[in-house]
């Protein structure tokens, strides 16, 4: 292969990314290493040559002068310094060292090269010259200066020592020597590393013309497609050079060609190639896909130059046998149209999770690039969801789904039952044997004809000939028949055929399967669904309501409302949704339901109801995984619940104070009398049972004047096909906006406005329209912390049920507020306040400001008290404690005559009234 001698296109030229740029930097790398290196060990070396030198030189001065005649008597003379002093610098000047000191044994200096340390001692640890007598050399740290120094004992004629010579060359004159020497290394080492990088850059420069400028990466993948185009493509290459002898050829080339083993570096025209061939490749010229003759094979030859504008360089020929192409064309197309077509079946089949329509998707996929005519029929516990029949006679069928080339057609209608009688027939067979069935010529059919002798004669007479029969099967288990018909094809079906029938029944046959087990599910889930949402409203005064509950298409959901009935007159509106589907999602919402009436007869705020119900959930949650090691470990993973949404609202009639929570459940729209529309902000919480419960849930207070419409719903009512939260609120506001509507209208409208033909997600919707409780209907009164002020209440309070027409009710609620007051007052905290709702029932509050709860028990003969609260649950209907955020307040309920809701007189207790008239006040001393 010719390649180009300047620097390829694509940005490969000298840079660090190419081959020759990395051993330029590689070579001029290693040289910096090495003269770096070099110049560092030379340094050492010369500043361990100075100190040698300079203890050298300090020794043999100092023993020099030591030794020297008249030191020793000079030290012992009566004026040491004036002997020695003089001698000392004259030593010093002239052997180049920088100090020369005469010292006593006492280490005190006589001379110094300093006159301002004579007579001061030496710094330093000079026992050695003093005591052993030792000539040594140092690097002496101190004052006055750090230096490099020798100590040498002066003895005299008797052996003694009788002092000390020191001489040395200061540390900082040694720096500056070797400072010096390092200016000269630098030097040499920068003149060395100019030397090496030239040396790398000629290196570099002629490896980057041979490597064109190509990186490592770049050469790799050149070698790898060499290789390649050696051995690996199933394409022949030659590649021919400027002097028109073969350069290369591939193993696919020499197979083809016939080539010898020695062929390169021969001429074109010695290679025993065809004559057309051989013209070709000297010509020069180009060529696409043209025919050239090899021995028996057909080749398709192609020709490029090895540069793009061809001048003086040699050429590529690709080349590839079509010999078989011709033959295999026929083929190759029926196969590109059945594989298109089991594509389109793919896509086409299963849209939709309903049993009857994935029968017509198949039919309508099979006609008309199959066949004229199909027929899908299916057994009927199929149809109905229900798990088809295993040991069953399959016999019968009913025909679901046809589709056709024409709308006339003689085969029996959809509806029908379809019979498989006689075993000869070719559907029996199908069905017997579990695997398709090819029936070439219809009319040699017996079976067939005799099952049938009128349609059959009928089918043949309009022109069918033809039939492939394939069973549907699923888990195999039979589902129902597949029937492909040729009439106006005049080629018959065969065994390719019976293979391509089957693989489209098998795919239709999962889908038809998963319909039928989606439509199982979601008629029991509906059925369950239905079951546990509220079938009939509790009777209450405080609110007008209606709802909706819609399951969604593709599976039954989680959503759920209620409507509570709350001690006080009150009442709770709940809206919840269950995150997930099915009969998992169903079953939990019930669940979370009896939760929430149970939670509610604790009668506390509704935050506190959401973090009971939030613990609750995420129980659910830890019970729907499996243990390890159990069956769960081994089976499928039983489906889980991660979450659910509820909004929780109580309204007080008797106040208009509806109070509301949320946990991360949409927040409930506000409709006036007139008609405007309000979306009051709510304390945003989390979703049920997602492990925050550290978290707390915050209540949001409205004041809702009478008439108001108070409107809850799931998210599905908002969110549905191409619809996000916002377009559904807007949307939502719209068909609120119309006043003087009852609460079945404005369900029935924004139904209208909102809901999509196949939702995809359940929608509940809950309209309460909010009644005050008249306030002649309410007394309140508030009581001293006095025994005395008991009996005062208990009078107001028979006045107000004579005003009422409860006059025979008097009598129980004395007793109760007799009994309830006292407790209050004696026990209880400031304020203590009594009050009387006249509404379905009789409710009797008294509130204080203590948080103690009385309980019910059954006092001794003998016992003083602890009758009190028996006698509250002997005449009231119920009775129980609700806490508020300072407090408690005691309630009784009594039930109102027949006519008790519109306000009739008469109080039916659940115990029979007393037959003789007892002392309320000596019953006020009953205590619990």
């Amino acid at each position: 292969m010719t390649a180009r001698r300047d620097t390829p296109r694509g940005g490969h030229g000298s840079g660090l990314r190419s081959l020759a740029g990395q051993v330029f930097a590689l070579e001029a790398l290693v040289a910096l290493l090495v003269i770096v290196a070099a110049v560092l060990v030379t340094f050492q070396q010369a500043r361990r040559d100075v100190l040698r030198d300079a203890e050298v030189r300090s020794l043999a001065v100092a023993e020099a002068f030591a030794k020297a005649p008249g030191v020793d008597a000079a030290l012992t003379s009566p004026d040491p310094t004036a002997a020695l002093q003089k001698r000392a610098e004259q030593t010093r000047v002239a052997t180049g060292v920088d100090f020369v000191a005469v010292l006593g044994t006492d280490g005190v200096r006589y001379t110094d090269a300093e006159s301002g340390l004579i007579g001061k001692k030496a710094t330093g640890d000079l026992s050695r010259a003093v005591v052993d007598g030792e000539s040594y050399t140092e690097t002496f740290r101190g004052a006055p200066n750090d230096a490099v120094r020798a100590v040498v004992p002066v003895v005299d004629d008797d052996g003694r020592i009788v002092g000390m010579v020191t001489s040395g060359i200061e540390v900082q004159s040694l720096s500056d020597a070797v400072q010096g020497r390092l200016a000269v290394l630098l030097a040499a080492g920068g003149g060395a590393l100019l030397l090496a990088v030239g040396g790398a850059a000629l290196v570099a420069r002629r490896l980057r013309r041979q490597t064109h400028g190509l990186g490592p990466t770049e050469m790799t993948r050149m070698k790898e497609h060499h290789e390649a185009v050696l051995h690996a493509v199933r394409e022949g290459v030659l590649i021919i050079g400027a002097d028109k002898r073969l350069l290369l050829a591939n193993d696919e080339a020499r197979r083809l060609l016939g080539l010898p083993a020695d062929a390169e570096r021969r001429p074109v025209s010695g290679l025993g190639l065809d004559p057309r061939t051989v013209e070709l490749l000297e010509s020069g010229r180009t060529a696409t896909d043209e025919v050239h003759r090899a021995g028996d094979r057909l080749l398709a030859v192609s020709v490029r130059p090895t540069t793009p504008d061809g001048s003086g360089t040699g050429s590529v020929m690709t080349m590839r046998d079509t010999t078989e192409l011709a033959a295999l064309s026929g083929r190759a197309a029926v196969a590109r149209g059945r594989l298109q077509l089991l594509y389109e079946a793919g896509v086409r089949i299963g849209t939709t999770l309903e049993v009857v329509r994935t029968a017509e998707e198949l039919a309508e996929v099979a006609v008309p690039g199959f066949a004229d005519f199909a027929t899908v029929e299916l057994l009927e516990p199929v149809l109905r969801g229900e798990e088809p029949p295993q040991d069953a006679t399959l016999s019968e069928m009913l025909r679901t789904a046809l589709s056709g080339v024409r709308a006339d057609q003689p085969l029996q209608p959809v509806g029908e039952v379809i019979r498989f009688h006689v075993p000869s027939t070719p559907m029996a067979k199908a069905l017997a044997e579990g695997h398709a069935v090819v029936q070439a010529e219809l009319a040699a059919a017996d079976g067939w004809r005799a099952q049938d002798p009128e349609g059959a004669a009928g089918a043949l007479a309009y022109g069918m000939h033809s039939l492939v029969t394939v069973p549907l099967l699923a888990r195999d288990v039979v589902l129902g028949m597949a029937n492909f018909w040729r009439s106006d094809t005049a080629e018959p079906f065969g065994e390719e055929d019976r293979e391509f029938a089957e693989e489209l029944a098998a795919r239709a046959a999962v889908a038809i399967d998963n319909a039928r087990r989606f439509t199982r599910e979601h008629a029991m889930a509906v059925t369950l669904q239905r079951s546990l949402l509220p079938r009939v409203l509790p009777e209450q005064n405080a609110v007008e309501v209606s709802y909706r509950y819609l399951p969604a298409k593709a599976g039954v959901g989680g959503d759920w409302f209620d409507v509570i009935p709350l001690p006080g007159a009150r009442v709770a509106l709940v809206v919840g949704d269950v995150v997930g589907h099915g009969l998992h999602a169903a079953a939990t919402m019930g669940r979370l339901r009896t939760a929430v009436h149970n939670f509610s007869t604790l009668d506390v705020p509704p935050d506190e109801i959401l973090g009971h119900l939030d613990e609750l959930t995420g129980r659910i949650d830890e019970e729907g995984e499996p243990a390890a090691g159990g069956e769960g470990g081994r089976g499928r993973r039983e489906e889980t619940i991660t979450g659910a949404t509820c909004l929780y609202a109580i309204y007080d009639p008797a106040s208009g104070v509806c109070t509301v929570a949320s946990a991360g459940h949409p927040g409930p729209a506000v409709v006036d009398a007139e008609g405007r529309v309000e979306f009051p902000p709510l304390a945003p919480g989390l979703p049920l049972g997602l492990g925050l419960g550290d978290v707390p849930f915050e209540s949001t207070e409205l004041r809702l004047a009478e008439g108001s419409k108070l409107v809850l719903f799931t998210d599905g009512l908002l969110e549905d096909h191409g619809r996000d939260l916002g377009t559904g609120l807007r949307l939502l506001r719209g068909a609120l906006e119309r006043p003087d509507r009852s609460p079945e209208q404005i369900c029935a409208d924004v139904l209208a406005s909102l809901l999509s033909p196949a939702p995809r997600d359940d929608i509940a919707l809950l309209v309460a329209r909010t009644r005050r409780l008249p306030a002649d209907r309410i007394a309140e009164w508030e009581v001293a912390r006095d025994p005395a002020a008991v009996s005062p209440v208990r009078n107001a309070a028979a006045a107000k049920l004579t005003e009422w027409g409860l006059e025979e009710a008097a009598f129980a609620v004395e007793l109760i507020l007799s009994e309830l007051v006292t407790n209050a007052v004696r026990y209880g905290a400031d304020p203590v306040r009594v009050r009387l709702l006249h509404d379905r029932t009789l409710v009797c509050e008294v509130s204080d400001g203590s948080s103690t709860s009385p309980h019910l028990r059954h006092a001794a003969e003998t016992d003083e008290g602890g009758r009190g609260l028996y006698l509250v649950a002997r005449f009231a209907e119920r009775w129980g404690t609700r806490y508020g955020r300072r407090g408690k307040t005691i309630w009784a309920e009594l039930r109102v005559g027949p006519n008790g809701g519109d306000g009739g007189p008469g109080v039916a207790g659940p115990g029979p009234a007393p037959t003789a008239a007892l002392d309320l006040d000596a019953l006020e001393k009953l205590a619990w």
